[in-house]
């Protein structure tokens, strides 16, 4: 590797990783100079400020959800975003939804479009699923989880539910992540316990269990 030129090395570091931050390629004392020439000659690619993938890399079709891994690390892609990608509803998000902590610094992204929202706690900690798309480890709420938020996040007033999915996309969700086999009734119902919504939910997934 101490043969090899800063270009190569960035190579190498992008075929690793699929995309990469500006300071991870610092870490490995590749300069932005560097890049920019790579840029030039057609190899690389800037999908946003700091961010860069390989220009013939193949695009996954969840292609932003990875980008928005690596722009927000600590995030958790969450509600319509991660019910879209477990295959449980035909509404395409137009925007990248992500769960955050109650704490945390509001990133500002703008290079692909996103919605945060603030979890809590044991919240934004449970039910984390680690997927790899394009080589980028995203971390994704599983389907169980994910409805049970969208439950949570059903309402359209109020500060905390400003822009909410709906109830109808809840109930979407619930449907079928049981007809799908994705989420299991025991399985939903720890989740919607440990948020507080299972008295809300019960009659919702007693009809839809009725109905399988």
């Amino acid at each position: 590797m101490k043969n090899l030129t800063q270009e190569d090395r960035a190579f190498a570091l992008l075929q690793r990783r699929g995309m990469v931050r500006l300071s991870e390629f610092r870490e490995q004392n590749i300069t932005a100079a560097t890049l920019s020439r790579m840029i030039g000659k057609g190899l690389l690619l800037r999908l946003g400020r700091g961010l860069y993938q390989l220009a013939d890399a193949d695009l996954d079709a969840h292609h932003t959800l990875a980008e928005a891994a690596k722009l927000v690390p600590k995030g958790v892609i969450c509600l319509v975003s991660a019910l879209a990608y477990h295959d449980l509803t035909d509404t395409i998000p137009a925007r990248i939804w992500m769960a955050i902590g109650s704490k945390d610094r509001r990133p500002s992204i703008a290079s692909i479009p996103m919605k945060f929202v603030r979890f809590r706690g044991k919240l934004l900690q449970s039910g984390v699923e680690e997927h790899l798309i394009e080589g980028v480890p995203v971390r994704i709420f599983s389907p169980a989880k994910t409805v049970v938020d969208l439950f949570r996040y059903r309402q359209s007033e109020g500060r905390r539910y400003k822009n909410s999915p709906g109830l109808n996309l809840a109930i979407e969700g619930l449907r079928e992540a049981i007809r799908k086999r994705k989420a299991s009734p025991s399985q939903i119902a720890v989740f919607a316990e440990d948020a507080g919504v299972w008295k809300i939910m019960r009659p919702y997934l007693e009809t839809v269990m009725s109905d399988a």
